[in-house]
């Protein structure tokens, strides 16, 4: 293990006094450190030690930090009594209070529940509650953490107590350790190991002692002594280390039972606090005198591999043997002839390899190599004239194992056991990297610092080949002449000299026994299954069958077994076309000796002993493969009526591949083989042969009809196909072709028929019609499917895009289509009604504003308008008085202001121009109306301020006059009659709105409408009186009873 500093910072306060750094958390994600120094909670960020922002919040000392597992608030606790609970964005949201100075804080790492502690009590708080639930101690609480299920809640105290409670604060259990009082509970931490099946409490006190004990209080084995006050214990994610400081001013590593294992870092002062990041091998220190340093630990791999089974070094202490092939594992001791690299010594920080045989270890460490017995005793030593990069066992008699060793000056020896002096192999001229021996002790494959894979002749020295990218090689135990080197992600396999094959692979190559491969990958040993197919056909290339059945032997499929008996059969290599077969289980000797008479071009005699062992069918098989047919009729003679029509197909797949396509339909047609005929027919587009054969197949034979019908349609002979589907009775599938070919009035004959293909008809039609831009007869074609919604798309996409081009009249009219289908649904689905009712009215609105702007839009846009000033003006404020609140899509307030001002200012109503010019000010005018808009302004308010009264609408139901513009829109002042407009001038006309009596019906009434009014004869006339100097008028009126009225 070795710790590398990461970064180191110092904390002080603003008068360089440093501050002590009493806890530290992590973010659950191990981006951010908080720190809680001084009366302040400071946040790092972890890559690098920046300090990202200081928390100010507390009045005093901050003791203690706790970060929630979710990662979404974190949590201070001080000397000033108060707990402030923070977000993940460094905003604090919360804050309450106990009666002491706060010395610990833990979050619940599954429901997020808050315990801090203090002098006299603990508290429990979730976010769900309003109030924290407050529990009584009889001791000060030091340090608290929860279970990883989240049950329990332990509690160390400065009585020597730790007391165990469940999630509302109650007492389950006890634990009064030896000491008491003298020996206070400084630091507990449960172990976050998902393997282990009890909760295990890691405890330590200043009694100067580390303690192990289950949820239950039974303690786990005996205590361990320590030589300091443990100020923070903390465990590794996973659970396999320990880390823990305090008096002895340094942080060290522990295992998971308590074993001390090395240093970590050595500092000035006191280290109060400690913290692993999550899932991570980083270590953080908090310090007396402020300093806080971040610690990488780097653990080697310690392994060692003998045939299947694997060996490496697991939490520092424990060896697993895995054995490769089943994936089992165990905990042993080390075994016999493992071999084990990398262990690094407690006293050096030097690198050393260690070699463990039967009766010795072999210590290497640079240029030296040494031989000692178990005792201890150095017996042998071999000096190297160079570094040494690389050892290999290669095995041997016990107490005579050898070992080869390449050196950084590019030497290759072998060293054995018992023999003080080296051999020298070879020597090249580049460092040596990796390299490994064959299993007959005759090549050398070694991997240099250029990442080049060499492979020499050990007797003679001979450079054999070369190949690039490789960082480790490796021979097959089982293959004389295949290895197999990594590099680059790729797996290279080379048999004898053929070329590399390669498949991609991850790590490096450390075995290759059979067919599996051995490949370690960061710290993980796995076995590669390769197949063996690839070398075999190598060697089947150039007719080494020998080579390549020891290559099959290795591994390979089914298929490359048989195709390893034919290559060999018709090499003449009967042996290993024999012991291939035997490999396969077949041992009938007169069937294998017809497939060699096969071979060797003797086809009668080897079709008579396929008949004698009843192979009639490889018989049948050799003749057609030679296309041999009339001995194969003769041979069947008047054999079985299958067989013949067999016969006629293989005779026919033999014409169809010589090319005689014609021959080869008519011969299918023969052995009744319909379909493939079919195919031959249907690709050369010989259409006769196709109708008369359509036309004598009965029609349960649907499949060759669909077929034939399909070729129809591709050559465009749809009759023919229409013929087809109608002998078939497939009327889906006719309606379907009508469809494909557009012949739309057959299918909507054959829809008035069979109303179930309304859907397959309409549907497309309707696509097809918006394909070819009808888009309101694609509209009205989905409604006729009954297809609504996707009508009522269509609309919308036709109104949107009316409106983007300024075609307004369009877009009134698609709306007004809208509102009516809104209609058709609501009277048609019930539950849709009160929906669909208010879009009707919501469209029948924006149809009329539409329609409404499409004037002043032509008026604004056009040198000369259709319209008498009079229509523009009524048509500009009644959309004025829509416009109050939401302006559609594409409609231009500004447009409709200034032509309503321009036609004020022209029919007299100033007032109204006056109106429509100041709310012109406050929207961004078009600079082409700029300099007309600002002479009219200035114009208009030359003239009086009023309006014309020939233009003042009046109410019809009440004769109230009411102003132009006003603040009830299109409806009166007075009674609020909305006024009803001409759809030509929108001038007010005169309509009244009224209610019928309960007992009049509505023909009643229309007939009521009807009468006419009853004349009355009247006469009237004035008169002027006079008295006392006053005239006076009298209006008398004589009726038809000659009564006078005044």
């Amino acid at each position: 293990m070795r710790a590398v500093p990461t970064w180191i910072d110092k904390v002080h306060d603003r008068d360089k006094v440093e501050q002590c750094i009493y806890d530290l958390a992590f973010r659950p994600d191990g981006s951010q450190l908080i720190v809680a120094a001084g009366n302040r909670v400071l946040v790092y960020d972890t890559a690098d030690g920046t300090l990202i922002q200081p928390l100010k919040g507390h009045k005093d000392t901050v003791y203690c930090v706790a970060y929630a597992k979710d990662g979404k608030r974190f949590a201070s606790g001080s000397a000033d009594k108060s707990i402030i609970i923070w977000t993940s964005k460094l905003e604090g949201i919360l804050k309450y209070t106990h009666n002491d100075s706060i010395q610990c804080v833990a979050y619940n790492p599954v429901t997020h529940q808050l315990a801090s502690c203090s002098s006299g009590d603990f508290g429990l708080w979730s976010p769900e509650q309003k109030s924290v639930s407050k529990h009584k101690v009889s001791s000060k609480i030091t340090c608290c953490g929860w279970t990883n299920d989240g049950q329990y809640l332990a509690l160390g105290m400065m009585n020597g107590v730790v007391s165990v409670r469940n999630k509302n604060g109650e007492e389950k259990v006890k634990i009064e350790r030896p000491g008491g009082s003298s020996s206070p509970i400084w630091s507990i931490a449960w172990n976050p190991s998902k393997d282990e099946h009890n909760d295990i409490l890691a405890v330590a006190d200043w009694g100067q002692r580390l303690s192990f004990y289950q949820l239950s209080g039974k303690q786990i084995g005996k205590d361990r002594q320590l030589s300091f006050d443990p100020c923070c214990v903390s465990f590794f994610s996973k659970g396999e280390y320990i880390v823990m400081g305090g008096s002895d001013k340094q942080a060290s590593l522990y295992t998971r039972d308590g074993v001390r294992l090395g240093t970590i870092g050595e500092q000035s002062s006191w280290v109060w606090t400690s913290r692993v990041k999550p899932d991570s091998n980083y270590v953080v220190l908090g310090c007396q005198d402020g300093t806080i340093a971040f610690f990488q630990l780097i653990f080697s791999t310690v392994h060692g591999l003998y045939k299947d089974r694997y060996a490496y070094r697991d939490s520092m202490t424990d060896v697993i043997v895995q054995h490769l092939i089943t994936e089992q594992k165990g905990d042993q001791k080390i075994l016999q002839h493992i071999q084990v690299h990398h262990i690094q010594t407690c006293c050096s920080q030097t690198q050393e390899n260690m070699f463990h045989f039967s009766r010795k270890l072999l210590l290497q460490h640079e240029k030296r190599l040494q031989c000692l017995s178990f005792t201890a005793v150095r017996e042998k030593e071999w000096l190297m004239e160079s570094l040494i990069r690389y050892i290999k066992v290669i095995g041997g008699p016990p107490g005579r194992e050898g070992l080869l060793v390449g050196l950084k000056n590019g030497a290759i020896l072998k060293i054995f056991v018992d023999n003080p002096f080296a051999i020298t192999l070879l020597k090249q001229n580049t460092s040596v990297r990796c390299l490994d021996m064959s299993t007959s002790r005759s090549k050398l494959a070694v991997v240099d610092e250029h990442n080049t894979c060499l492979v020499y002749d050990i007797h003679t020295k001979e450079l054999l080949f070369q190949e690039p990218n490789a960082n480790s090689v490796a021979w097959n135990t089982q293959c004389e002449d295949m290895l197999c080197f990594s590099g680059s992600g790729y797996l290279n396999i080379k048999a004898s000299n053929f070329p590399v094959h390669q498949q991609k692979l991850q790590g490096f190559v450390v075995g290759y026994n059979g067919s599996k491969i051995f490949c370690l990958h960061v710290y993980s040993m796995a076995a590669v299954e390769v197949p063996q197919s690839a070398p075999m056909y190598q060697y089947l290339e150039r007719r080494m069958f020998q080579e390549a059945y020891q290559i099959a032997c290795l591994g390979v499929t089914d298929n490359d077994w048989r195709d390893l008996a034919t290559e060999a059969l018709e090499g003449l290599d009967f042996h290993t076309a024999k012991k291939e077969r035997k490999k396969r289980g077949e041992s009938n000797n007169q069937l294998f000796l017809a497939d060699v008479y096969a071979y060797q071009g003797k086809f009668h005699e080897a079709a008579k002993l396929y008949r004698k062992t009843g192979h009639d069918s490889r018989a049948l098989s050799m003749y057609t493969d030679l296309r041999m047919f009339e001995y194969a009729k003769d041979f069947l003679g008047s054999a079985d009526p299958k067989d013949t029509k067999l016969l006629m197909k293989k005779q026919a797949d033999w014409a169809k591949n010589s090319k005689e396509p014609r021959a080869a339909a008519d011969m299918y047609l023969t052995a009744g083989e319909h379909m493939k005929a079919i195919e031959i027919i249907g690709e050369h587009g010989w259409m006769d042969m196709l109708i008369d054969l359509a036309r004598k197949l009965d029609k349960a034979e649907r499949e060759p009809l669909s077929r034939c019908a399909v070729f129809f349609k591709k050559f465009n002979h749809h009759g023919y196909a229409a013929e087809i589907y109608n002998k078939m009775g497939d009327l889906k599938a006719l309606v379907l072709l009508h469809v494909d070919t557009r012949h739309w009035d057959e299918a909507f004959s054959l829809v008035e028929k069979h109303s179930q293909f309304r859907d397959d008809v309409y549907v497309p039609y309707a696509q097809w019609l918006a394909e070819h831009d009808r888009f309101e007869e694609a509209q009205r074609a989905f409604h006729k499917a009954g297809r609504q919604a996707e009508a009522v798309r269509v609309l919308e996409q036709l109104t949107h895009n009316a409106v983007v081009e300024s075609r307004f009249n369009d877009a009134s009219y698609y709306y007004w289509m809208l509102s009516m289908q809104c209609l058709d649904i609501a009277r048609d689905n019930s539950e849709k009604k009160e929906e669909m009712l208010k879009k009707f009215h919501s469209f029948q609105h924006l149809a009329e504003l539409y329609h409404v702007y499409h004037s002043v839009h032509r008026y604004m846009s056009e040198p000369f308008s259709s319209n008498m000033p009079e229509i523009l003006f009524n048509i500009s404020r009644f959309l004025f008085h829509n416009l109050t609140r939401d302006v559609p899509m594409g409609i231009s307030k500004v447009d409709t202001l200034y032509a309503l001002a321009k036609q004020s200012k022209l029919l007299g109503a100033y007032k109204v121009a006056r109106h429509a010019f100041e709310k012109l000010q406050g929207l961004k005018i078009p600079s082409r109306y700029q300099d007309s808009m600002e002479l009219s302004c200035l114009t208009v308010r030359s003239k009086p301020y009023r309006d014309s009264e020939d233009l003042i609408p009046m109410c019809y139901r009440c004769s109230t006059n009411n102003p132009l513009l006003n603040n009830q829109g299109n409806s009166c002042i007075n009674c609020r009659q909305p006024f009803i407009y001409s759809a030509s001038s929108y001038e007010v006309l005169p309509l009244v709105e009224f209610y019928l009596e309960d007992d009049i019906s509505d023909e009643e009434a229309v007939s009521l409408i009807d009468l006419e009014v009853p004349r009355v004869e009247r006469n009237s006339s004035w008169q002027e009186m006079s008295r006392g100097g006053n005239v006076s008028f009298t209006f008398t009126h004589r009726g038809n009873t000659g009564e006078t009225v005044k």
